[in-house]
C-alpha cells in the first residue's frame, strides 16, 4: 500500500528497484526515438542536393606501374584484339591502285590529311599514271596539282625525283625490299612500311603521329624516337600482327584517342588504359567527341573498301565538295 501511494504521488521508486530499471529503459528509448526524429525531417536540402548531383563516373582501373613484361605483353594484345572488333574494316586511309600510287600518295600525306590527298592525287595520277610520266613532268604544273596539299614545291621535289630514281634504278617498279625503298628521296621507314604493308604484304609498323600518341597514353614504351618505338612495340607483337595494328591503332587515334581532347567515355578499351581520365570521361559528351564514320562524318577515301562501306562507313567527298 506504501509503495502505491508514494508512486502515485509522483515520488521515485527506490534506486536499484525493478521499477526503477524499467523507468530509465523507458526513458532511453523515448530519448532515441526522439533523435531519430529530428535526423530525418532535418536534411531536406541536402537530400534535394544530391538528387540533383549527376551519377559518378566509373572510374577504369589503371595497370600497375610496376607491370612485368608478361603482363605488358598481355595487355597490349588484348587491346589490339578489342580494336580489330571494333575496327574490322581497318585499312590504309590512302587511295591507290598500285604500288606507286600508295608511295607517292604516302608522301604527299606528310603533314596533311589523307583526305586532302585523296582528293588531290586523282588529277595527279590521270595526268602523270607512271614513274616516266611524272620523272618527265613540268615541275610548275606539278607544283599547281599539288598545291592544295601544302608545302607543295618541297613535295613535288620529292615525287618527281623519287620517279626519277625508280626508272633509273629499278626499272620504273617500285621495289619491295626496305633498303631500297628507304634510298628513295622522301621515303622514310614510315612511308616504306606504308608500301610493304599494304601493296606487297609483307609486315611492317607504320609509326606515325597517331602511332605514337596512342603507343605512349598505353604505356607500351616511353621511346619518343620512331625507330625505337617501332622496335619496342614490335617486340610486343607477333610479325604478322604489325600491319593490321598499325591499322586499329591509327584507326582508334583518328576517331576517338584524339591528341587534345580523347574521347575516355566512349573508348572501348578504357579498363585497359593507363592513361583513362585525360580526356572526357561522361558518355554523352564524350560520344559528341567522335570523328568520322561513329561521328556521321565521312571517312578519309573516296574510294574505300567494301568491307568499310558495309560496315556503314561512308566515302569522303571530292575536292571542292565538302
Amino acid at each position: 500500500m506504501v509503495v502505491r501511494q508514494n508512486s502515485a504521488q509522483g515520488e521515485q521508486p527506490p534506486e536499484g528497484s525493478e521499477e526503477a530499471a524499467k523507468g530509465k529503459k523507458t526513458a532511453k528509448v523515448a530519448k532515441v526515438k526522439k533523435t531519430a526524429k529530428k535526423v530525418t525531417a532535418a536534411p531536406r536540402k541536402a537530400t534535394a542536393a544530391v538528387r540533383k548531383a549527376p551519377p559518378a563516373q566509373t572510374v577504369a582501373p589503371k595497370p600497375p606501374r610496376d607491370e612485368s613484361r608478361t603482363a605488358l605483353v598481355r595487355r597490349a594484345r588484348r587491346i589490339n584484339r578489342e580494336l580489330a572488333e571494333v575496327y574490322p574494316y581497318a585499312h590504309p586511309e590512302l587511295d591507290f591502285e598500285n604500288p606507286f600510287q600508295l608511295l607517292v600518295a604516302t608522301v604527299l600525306s606528310a603533314q596533311t590529311t589523307d583526305l586532302r590527298v585523296n582528293q588531290t592525287t586523282p588529277g595527279l595520277f590521270a595526268r602523270y599514271p607512271t614513274p616516266e610520266d611524272l620523272a618527265a613532268a613540268d615541275p610548275e604544273q606539278v607544283e599547281e596539282i599539288l598545291r592544295p596539299t601544302g608545302f607543295f614545291r618541297a613535295k613535288t621535289k620529292s615525287v618527281m625525283g623519287l620517279s626519277k630514281a625508280l626508272v633509273e634504278q629499278f626499272d620504273g617498279e617500285v621495289p619491295g625490299r626496305l633498303e631500297d625503298l628507304v634510298k628513295l628521296p622522301g621515303v622514310g621507314r614510315k612511308t616504306a612500311f606504308v608500301v610493304l604493308g599494304n601493296a606487297f604484304g609483307r609486315p611492317g609498323i607504320t609509326v606515325d603521329t597517331h602511332f605514337q600518341r596512342l603507343v605512349r597514353r598505353w604505356q607500351w614504351t616511353d621511346a619518343t624516337d620512331p625507330d625505337k618505338i617501332e622496335a619496342a612495340v614490335g617486340a610486343l607483337f607477333p610479325k604478322s600482327d604489325w600491319t593490321m595494328l598499325s591499322h586499329h591503332v591509327i584507326f582508334h587515334g583518328r576517331r576517338i584517342c584524339h591528341a587534345r581532347k580523347p574521347a575516355c567515355g566512349a573508348c572501348p578499351i578504357a579498363p585497359l588504359c593507363p592513361a583513362y581520365g585525360e580526356g572526357e570521361t561522361d558518355p554523352e559528351k564524350a560520344k559528341k567527341l567522335l570523328k568520322y564514320e561513329k561521328g556521321g562524318f565521312p571517312g578519309q577515301r573516296l574510294n574505300p573498301p567494301q568491307s568499310y562501306l558495309d560496315a556503314g562507313g561512308k566515302p569522303a567527298p571530292p575536292l571542292g565538295a565538302g
